[in-house]
Protein backbone atom coordinates (compact mmCIF):
# COMPACT_ATOMS: atom_id res chain seq x y z
CA UNK A 1 0.00 0.00 0.00
CA UNK A 2 1.34 3.45 -0.98
CA UNK A 3 1.29 6.01 1.83
CA UNK A 4 0.83 9.64 1.91
CA UNK A 5 4.46 10.10 1.99
CA UNK A 6 5.68 8.04 -1.35
CA UNK A 7 3.25 10.14 -3.71
CA UNK A 8 6.50 12.36 -4.50
CA UNK A 9 8.42 9.04 -5.32
CA UNK A 10 5.81 7.91 -7.95
CA UNK A 11 6.79 7.60 -11.48
CA UNK A 12 4.36 9.75 -13.84
CA UNK A 13 2.63 6.43 -15.30
CA UNK A 14 1.99 6.13 -11.88
CA UNK A 15 0.59 9.59 -11.17
CA UNK A 16 -1.28 9.63 -14.80
CA UNK A 17 -2.57 5.82 -13.38
CA UNK A 18 -4.06 7.35 -9.80
CA UNK A 19 -5.31 10.49 -11.65
CA UNK A 20 -7.44 8.54 -13.99
CA UNK A 21 -8.65 5.98 -11.76
CA UNK A 22 -9.97 8.74 -8.98
CA UNK A 23 -11.77 10.59 -11.98
CA UNK A 24 -13.76 7.39 -12.83
CA UNK A 25 -14.44 4.44 -15.57
CA UNK A 26 -16.55 7.04 -18.13
CA UNK A 27 -13.94 10.00 -17.83
CA UNK A 28 -10.82 7.45 -17.98
CA UNK A 29 -12.08 5.31 -21.04
CA UNK A 30 -12.42 8.54 -22.74
CA UNK A 31 -8.72 9.31 -21.73
CA UNK A 32 -7.44 6.37 -23.30
CA UNK A 33 -9.33 6.84 -26.65
CA UNK A 34 -7.37 10.04 -26.70
CA UNK A 35 -3.70 8.45 -26.28
CA UNK A 36 -1.52 6.29 -28.19
CA UNK A 37 -1.15 2.80 -27.85
CA UNK A 38 2.32 2.66 -26.01
CA UNK A 39 0.87 5.68 -23.54
CA UNK A 40 -2.10 3.33 -23.02
CA UNK A 41 0.31 0.25 -22.47
CA UNK A 42 2.46 1.94 -19.76
CA UNK A 43 -0.22 3.58 -18.16
CA UNK A 44 -2.62 0.18 -17.50
CA UNK A 45 0.79 -1.13 -16.72
CA UNK A 46 1.41 0.39 -14.29
CA UNK A 47 -2.56 1.00 -13.03
CA UNK A 48 -2.37 -2.82 -12.12
CA UNK A 49 0.52 -2.94 -10.33
CA UNK A 50 -0.85 0.02 -8.01
CA UNK A 51 -2.16 -2.15 -5.17
CA UNK A 52 -4.45 -0.54 -2.56
CA UNK A 53 -3.86 3.45 -2.82
CA UNK A 54 -4.79 5.41 -0.07
CA UNK A 55 -6.75 8.41 0.00
CA UNK A 56 -4.25 10.93 1.68
CA UNK A 57 -1.94 9.87 -1.82
CA UNK A 58 -5.04 10.65 -4.16
CA UNK A 59 -5.73 14.15 -2.60
CA UNK A 60 -2.03 15.19 -2.40
CA UNK A 61 -1.86 14.13 -6.14
CA UNK A 62 -4.86 16.33 -7.07
CA UNK A 63 -4.31 19.00 -4.92
CA UNK A 64 -0.74 19.36 -6.43
CA UNK A 65 -2.26 19.06 -10.19
CA UNK A 66 -4.49 22.17 -9.51
CA UNK A 67 -1.61 24.18 -7.97
CA UNK A 68 0.83 22.86 -11.01
CA UNK A 69 -2.35 24.08 -13.61
CA UNK A 70 -3.53 27.05 -11.37
CA UNK A 71 0.47 28.28 -10.99
CA UNK A 72 1.32 27.87 -14.72
CA UNK A 73 0.29 31.22 -15.49
CA UNK A 74 -0.91 31.77 -19.03
CA UNK A 75 0.57 29.94 -21.95
CA UNK A 76 1.42 30.67 -25.29
CA UNK A 77 0.83 28.34 -28.03
CA UNK A 78 2.40 29.17 -31.43
CA UNK A 79 3.72 27.38 -34.84
CA UNK A 80 6.82 27.63 -33.49
CA UNK A 81 6.58 26.44 -30.00
CA UNK A 82 4.88 23.69 -30.86
CA UNK A 83 7.32 22.86 -33.72
CA UNK A 84 9.88 22.97 -31.23
CA UNK A 85 8.10 20.40 -29.18
CA UNK A 86 7.48 17.86 -31.90
CA UNK A 87 11.20 18.13 -32.91
CA UNK A 88 11.79 17.30 -29.77
CA UNK A 89 10.18 13.65 -29.85
CA UNK A 90 9.82 13.17 -33.37
CA UNK A 91 12.72 12.78 -36.36
CA UNK A 92 12.92 15.72 -38.15
CA UNK A 93 11.04 15.31 -40.90
CA UNK A 94 8.15 13.93 -39.74
CA UNK A 95 7.79 16.34 -37.25
CA UNK A 96 8.19 19.30 -40.70
CA UNK A 97 5.55 17.17 -41.87
CA UNK A 98 2.96 17.25 -39.29
CA UNK A 99 3.77 21.30 -38.86
CA UNK A 100 2.82 21.38 -42.76
CA UNK A 101 -0.58 19.79 -42.31
CA UNK A 102 -1.21 21.94 -39.46
CA UNK A 103 -0.36 25.26 -41.52
CA UNK A 104 -1.96 24.05 -44.45
CA UNK A 105 -1.76 25.31 -48.02
CA UNK A 106 -3.23 29.22 -48.08
CA UNK A 107 -6.58 29.77 -48.25
CA UNK A 108 -7.52 26.47 -46.69
CA UNK A 109 -7.06 25.59 -42.97
CA UNK A 110 -7.41 29.84 -41.96
CA UNK A 111 -11.15 29.41 -44.12
CA UNK A 112 -11.93 26.30 -42.29
CA UNK A 113 -11.03 28.09 -38.79
CA UNK A 114 -13.18 30.96 -39.86
CA UNK A 115 -16.02 29.02 -40.41
CA UNK A 116 -16.68 27.90 -37.02
CA UNK A 117 -16.05 31.28 -35.09
CA UNK A 118 -18.94 32.97 -33.87
CA UNK A 119 -20.64 35.15 -36.65
CA UNK A 120 -20.95 37.90 -34.09
CA UNK A 121 -17.18 38.33 -33.07
CA UNK A 122 -16.13 37.87 -36.95
CA UNK A 123 -19.01 40.47 -37.91
CA UNK A 124 -17.71 42.77 -35.14
CA UNK A 125 -13.96 42.75 -36.43
CA UNK A 126 -14.76 42.73 -39.74
CA UNK A 127 -16.80 46.17 -39.39
CA UNK A 128 -13.56 47.58 -39.02
CA UNK A 129 -12.34 46.63 -42.55
CA UNK A 130 -12.09 47.72 -46.00
CA UNK A 131 -15.03 46.68 -47.86
CA UNK A 132 -12.80 44.89 -50.27
CA UNK A 133 -11.36 43.14 -47.78
CA UNK A 134 -14.52 41.98 -46.37
CA UNK A 135 -15.51 40.72 -49.68
CA UNK A 136 -12.52 38.51 -49.86
CA UNK A 137 -13.65 37.26 -46.53
CA UNK A 138 -16.97 36.37 -47.09
CA UNK A 139 -16.71 35.32 -50.60
CA UNK A 140 -14.51 32.61 -48.81
CA UNK A 141 -16.23 31.27 -45.71
CA UNK A 142 -19.76 29.25 -46.21
CA UNK A 143 -22.75 31.05 -47.64
CA UNK A 144 -24.83 30.60 -44.56
CA UNK A 145 -22.29 31.89 -42.25
CA UNK A 146 -21.45 34.94 -44.45
CA UNK A 147 -25.15 35.41 -44.56
CA UNK A 148 -25.12 35.69 -41.35
CA UNK A 149 -22.20 37.90 -40.80
CA UNK A 150 -23.49 40.09 -43.18
CA UNK A 151 -27.42 40.75 -41.50
CA UNK A 152 -25.05 42.01 -38.42
CA UNK A 153 -22.48 44.87 -40.56
CA UNK A 154 -23.79 48.12 -40.63
CA UNK A 155 -26.86 48.48 -43.77
CA UNK A 156 -24.68 51.02 -45.72
CA UNK A 157 -21.20 49.40 -44.80
CA UNK A 158 -23.18 45.56 -45.83
CA UNK A 159 -23.99 46.97 -49.28
CA UNK A 160 -20.76 48.26 -50.10
CA UNK A 161 -19.90 44.82 -49.62
CA UNK A 162 -22.35 43.13 -51.72
CA UNK A 163 -21.46 45.66 -54.18
CA UNK A 164 -17.86 44.23 -53.83
CA UNK A 165 -18.62 41.07 -54.01
CA UNK A 166 -20.80 41.54 -56.93
CA UNK A 167 -17.98 42.81 -58.86
CA UNK A 168 -15.30 40.87 -58.01
CA UNK A 169 -13.52 38.59 -60.43
CA UNK A 170 -10.78 35.54 -58.91
CA UNK A 171 -8.99 36.82 -56.55
CA UNK A 172 -4.90 37.28 -57.01
CA UNK A 173 -3.14 35.26 -54.94
CA UNK A 174 -0.99 37.47 -53.44
CA UNK A 175 -4.00 39.57 -52.22
CA UNK A 176 -5.34 36.19 -50.54
CA UNK A 177 -1.79 35.50 -48.92
CA UNK A 178 -2.00 39.27 -47.92
CA UNK A 179 -5.89 38.90 -46.23
CA UNK A 180 -5.16 35.69 -44.87
CA UNK A 181 -1.93 36.65 -43.43
CA UNK A 182 -3.56 39.72 -41.30
CA UNK A 183 -6.68 37.69 -40.50
CA UNK A 184 -4.02 34.71 -38.84
CA UNK A 185 -1.84 37.58 -36.86
CA UNK A 186 -4.51 39.72 -36.03
CA UNK A 187 -7.46 38.19 -35.60
CA UNK A 188 -6.96 34.16 -34.73
CA UNK A 189 -4.04 34.79 -32.74
CA UNK A 190 -6.18 37.73 -30.45
CA UNK A 191 -9.33 35.02 -30.23
CA UNK A 192 -6.99 32.22 -29.40
CA UNK A 193 -5.77 34.53 -26.46
CA UNK A 194 -9.47 35.18 -25.51
CA UNK A 195 -10.43 31.87 -26.02
CA UNK A 196 -8.06 30.39 -23.47
CA UNK A 197 -9.66 28.50 -20.78
CA UNK A 198 -8.53 29.86 -17.22
CA UNK A 199 -7.30 27.06 -14.80
CA UNK A 200 -9.52 27.48 -12.32
CA UNK A 201 -12.56 27.08 -14.75
CA UNK A 202 -11.57 23.72 -16.41
CA UNK A 203 -10.86 22.44 -12.07
CA UNK A 204 -14.59 23.49 -11.69
CA UNK A 205 -15.42 21.17 -14.51
CA UNK A 206 -13.36 18.14 -13.48
CA UNK A 207 -14.63 18.55 -9.80
CA UNK A 208 -18.14 18.98 -10.43
CA UNK A 209 -17.89 15.27 -12.43
CA UNK A 210 -16.15 13.76 -9.19
CA UNK A 211 -18.69 11.62 -6.54
CA UNK A 212 -19.99 13.45 -3.64
CA UNK A 213 -17.46 11.85 -1.77
CA UNK A 214 -14.52 12.70 -3.80
CA UNK A 215 -15.35 16.38 -4.45
CA UNK A 216 -15.49 16.84 -0.69
CA UNK A 217 -12.14 15.68 -0.27
CA UNK A 218 -10.46 17.57 -2.36
CA UNK A 219 -12.27 20.57 -1.92
CA UNK A 220 -11.18 20.48 1.80
CA UNK A 221 -7.21 19.13 1.16
CA UNK A 222 -7.16 22.16 -1.54
CA UNK A 223 -8.71 24.64 1.14
CA UNK A 224 -5.45 23.82 3.83
CA UNK A 225 -3.04 24.19 0.77
CA UNK A 226 -4.35 27.66 -1.41
CA UNK A 227 -7.99 28.63 0.42
CA UNK A 228 -8.08 31.25 -2.43
CA UNK A 229 -7.62 28.64 -5.20
CA UNK A 230 -10.58 26.30 -3.34
CA UNK A 231 -12.59 28.73 -3.14
CA UNK A 232 -12.63 30.55 -6.76
CA UNK A 233 -13.16 26.62 -8.08
CA UNK A 234 -16.26 26.36 -5.99
CA UNK A 235 -17.38 29.78 -7.45
CA UNK A 236 -16.99 28.35 -10.72
CA UNK A 237 -18.63 25.04 -9.80
CA UNK A 238 -22.08 24.27 -10.89
CA UNK A 239 -23.98 21.51 -8.71
CA UNK A 240 -27.38 20.33 -8.30
CA UNK A 241 -28.61 22.50 -5.73
CA UNK A 242 -27.94 25.40 -8.32
CA UNK A 243 -30.92 24.60 -10.04
CA UNK A 244 -32.83 26.36 -7.60
CA UNK A 245 -31.56 29.16 -9.32
CA UNK A 246 -33.08 28.38 -12.69
CA UNK A 247 -36.66 30.04 -13.74
CA UNK A 248 -39.99 28.73 -13.90
CA UNK A 249 -39.72 28.92 -17.82
CA UNK A 250 -36.02 27.28 -17.48
CA UNK A 251 -37.35 24.73 -15.11
CA UNK A 252 -40.01 23.53 -17.50
CA UNK A 253 -38.03 22.99 -20.04
CA UNK A 254 -35.62 20.83 -18.19
CA UNK A 255 -38.18 18.72 -16.48
CA UNK A 256 -39.22 17.84 -20.30
CA UNK A 257 -35.91 17.29 -21.51
CA UNK A 258 -35.50 14.49 -18.00
CA UNK A 259 -35.80 11.12 -18.42
CA UNK A 260 -38.61 10.07 -16.45
CA UNK A 261 -36.82 7.28 -13.84
CA UNK A 262 -34.04 9.56 -13.26
CA UNK A 263 -35.81 12.66 -11.35
CA UNK A 264 -36.93 10.86 -8.19
CA UNK A 265 -33.47 9.30 -7.89
CA UNK A 266 -31.84 12.67 -7.98
CA UNK A 267 -34.75 14.13 -5.91
CA UNK A 268 -34.13 11.42 -3.01
CA UNK A 269 -30.97 12.93 -1.73
CA UNK A 270 -32.17 16.97 -2.82
CA UNK A 271 -32.49 19.67 -0.81
CA UNK A 272 -35.94 21.04 0.02
CA UNK A 273 -34.94 24.13 -2.39
CA UNK A 274 -34.51 22.24 -5.50
CA UNK A 275 -37.31 19.91 -5.03
CA UNK A 276 -39.68 22.75 -4.59
CA UNK A 277 -38.04 24.08 -7.57
CA UNK A 278 -39.56 21.09 -9.71
CA UNK A 279 -42.54 20.16 -7.55
CA UNK A 280 -44.02 23.70 -8.42
CA UNK A 281 -43.03 23.64 -12.10
CA UNK A 282 -45.21 20.35 -12.24
CA UNK A 283 -49.04 20.32 -12.35
CA UNK A 284 -50.35 19.51 -8.80
CA UNK A 285 -51.10 15.82 -10.36
CA UNK A 286 -47.74 15.01 -11.61
CA UNK A 287 -46.40 17.17 -8.41
CA UNK A 288 -48.01 14.15 -6.59
CA UNK A 289 -46.68 11.23 -8.66
CA UNK A 290 -43.58 12.59 -8.27
CA UNK A 291 -43.67 12.47 -4.21
CA UNK A 292 -45.18 9.14 -4.52
CA UNK A 293 -42.28 7.58 -6.51
CA UNK A 294 -39.38 9.21 -4.61
CA UNK A 295 -41.34 7.67 -1.46
CA UNK A 296 -41.96 4.51 -2.94
CA UNK A 297 -37.68 3.74 -3.55
CA UNK A 298 -37.28 3.04 0.09
CA UNK A 299 -33.35 3.46 0.87
CA UNK A 300 -31.33 4.26 -2.37
CA UNK A 301 -27.11 4.16 -2.74
CA UNK A 302 -25.62 7.57 -2.72
CA UNK A 303 -23.61 6.77 -6.26
CA UNK A 304 -26.90 6.55 -7.60
CA UNK A 305 -28.26 9.90 -5.95
CA UNK A 306 -25.16 11.55 -7.26
CA UNK A 307 -25.01 9.71 -10.91
CA UNK A 308 -28.78 10.73 -11.34
CA UNK A 309 -28.13 13.91 -9.90
CA UNK A 310 -24.43 15.05 -11.76
CA UNK A 311 -26.48 13.64 -15.45
CA UNK A 312 -29.58 16.46 -14.20
CA UNK A 313 -26.61 19.02 -14.05
CA UNK A 314 -25.10 17.90 -17.59
CA UNK A 315 -28.41 18.27 -19.13
CA UNK A 316 -28.79 21.64 -17.78
CA UNK A 317 -25.36 22.81 -18.98
CA UNK A 318 -26.86 21.28 -22.32
CA UNK A 319 -29.78 22.95 -22.79
CA UNK A 320 -27.92 25.92 -22.05
CA UNK A 321 -25.30 25.86 -24.10
CA UNK A 322 -28.31 25.22 -27.34
CA UNK A 323 -30.05 28.83 -25.91
CA UNK A 324 -33.09 26.57 -24.55
CA UNK A 325 -32.64 27.53 -21.11
CA UNK A 326 -30.54 30.09 -19.38
CA UNK A 327 -28.31 29.66 -16.05
CA UNK A 328 -28.09 32.50 -13.65
CA UNK A 329 -24.23 32.80 -12.26
CA UNK A 330 -25.11 33.75 -8.67
CA UNK A 331 -27.31 36.42 -6.69
CA UNK A 332 -26.21 38.94 -8.92
CA UNK A 333 -27.96 37.21 -11.64
CA UNK A 334 -31.39 37.08 -9.46
CA UNK A 335 -34.58 38.55 -10.48
CA UNK A 336 -36.36 41.12 -8.64
CA UNK A 337 -40.54 41.24 -8.97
Amino acid sequence: MLKADDYRLLSGAQRAAILMMALGEDHCTRLFSMMQEDEIKEISSAMSQLGSVRAEVVERLCVDYVEHIGGAGNLVGSYESTERLLQKTLPRDRASQIMEEIRGPAGRTMWDKLGNVSEAVLANYLKNEYPQTVAVVLSKVRADHAARVLTLLPDSFAMEVVMRMLRMESVQKDVLDGVEKTLRAEFMSNLARSARRDAHEMMAEIFNNLDRAAETRFLAALEERNREAAERIKSLMFTFDDLARLTAPAAQTLLRAIERDKLPIALKGASELVRDLFFRNLSERAAKMLRDDIEALGPVRLRDVDEAQAGIVLLAKDLAAQGEIEISEGKDDELVY
